[in-house]
């Protein structure tokens, strides 16, 4: 496992405090299994690192698209923030290579990597926060995430795709889809829900988030994919 120093040169920053950002690669599982650490796992700094995102990301919105409503700016958002753009970007940062997980954790290299990764890079963000300030995670974000802002537009990928889901179903199929919950897990603070996208007795798709709503709209891309309706988004 690589030294957090190295991502800390990674990123261009020094860390007053290395703890804070080792911290924030330390997934829950991990203290589970090594009882002798004494940092705490990742998800206050995750919790933290979310409301830091969502407002840098929301005030480079709101000055960048003048033009544009409360509804597609809020559209723009949820396509910036989204477990799988965060989870691109996490990757590319080479976050995997830091991350300390369980021995099944460490094995998943799916949809719950994906939410790992993405989880890990609000709590760096919460991690750079409180050790260099606002202007030090706002740049942090603007340098590694705002740069996909382009594409996202430029594709249409912040469309609704429930939304669209349900258009092209009925003009498909002419069946209404149905979503259920499937699972609901995580603690209180950091609840996750898992939902079925059916068209009729037929299973499309599962989707994950913080969110019934969120889950609700991964398992729509998803069934997009997966029937090739996706004429609008990747």
């Amino acid at each position: 496992m690589k030294e957090v120093a190295d991502f800390a040169k990674r990123i261009n920053l020094i860390f007053k405090d290395e703890s804070l950002l080792k911290a924030a690669f330390i997934h829950r599982s991990y203290l589970n299994e090594h009882r002798e650490v004494t940092l705490p796992h990742n998800e206050r700094l995750e919790f933290l690192g979310d409301a830091v995102l969502e407002l840098v990301v929301t005030d480079y919105l709101f000055t960048k698209y003048p033009g544009k409503d409360e509804g597609e700016l809020t559209s723009y958002r949820a396509a910036l923030v989204n477990a799988g753009t965060l989870s691109e970007v996490a990757a590319a940062l080479g976050m995997n290579d830091y991350l300390l997980l369980s021995r099944g954790e460490a094995r998943d290299t799916g949809r719950a990597r994906q939410i790992i990764l993405a989880n890990t890079f609000e709590s760096v963000v919460g991690a750079i926060y409180l050790d260099q300030g606002y202007d030090a995670a706002q740049k942090f974000i603007a340098d590694y995430l705002f740069p996909k802002t382009a594409e996202i537009v430029a594709k249409n990928l912040w469309q609704d795709a429930k939304s669209f889901f349900q258009e092209k179903a009925q003009e498909k199929v002419n069946i209404t889809p149905m979503y259920e919950v499937l699972k609901e897990f995580g603690p209180d603070h950091n609840k996750r829900f898992m939902v079925g996208l059916y068209l009729g007795e037929e299973l499309v798709a599962e989707g994950e988030g913080h969110s019934k709503q969120e889950a609700e709209q991964d398992a729509a891309q998803k069934g997009l994919e997966l029937k090739k309706w996706n004429g609008h988004a990747a």
